[in-house]
């Protein structure tokens, strides 16, 4: 058994796919609709067959309120990992990324944050071991 997908809830889905693309580098996997519902995936372009990141839309009331109370508290709607947080805090500043926190140092790794423009913090870390 693996894990394969884990969902990230957005206020926009075309938003989110030109952010989690264009300014985080991902590439899109999966992007469907069938009737109102759109299916919209993105995955690391080192692993396009591995973990998929569906940007789901936050339109049923848990979904926002789950999004929202996330935000509100500074916690991380998702965390993704990199060997090179330095390299990724640059380039992605580069590309109009907001970082709420620039990389600093914590208990064995480096972390930032940054907001992703559609409801969500995300946060980037490189362990130190």
């Amino acid at each position: 058994m693996k894990i394969k997908l884990t969902t990230i809830y957005v206020d926009d889905q075309d938003e989110a796919l030109r952010f989690y693309t264009d300014v985080l580098g991902f590439a899109p996997k999966a992007d469907f609709t069938n009737g109102p519902f759109r299916w919209l995936t993105v995955v690391s372009p080192e692993d396009p067959d591995g973990m998929e990141l569906q940007l789901a839309r936050n339109d049923n009331p848990a979904a926002a309120a789950f999004q929202e109370a996330l935000f509100q508290q500074s916690q991380p709607a998702v965390m993704f990992y990199t060997s090179d947080i330095k390299g990724d805090y640059e380039r992605i500043k580069a590309k109009g990324g907001e970082f709420t926190m620039p990389p600093t140092d914590v208990t064995a790794s480096i972390i930032a944050q940054l907001k992703d423009g559609v409801g969500n913090l995300i946060q980037i870390t490189q362990l130190n071991w």
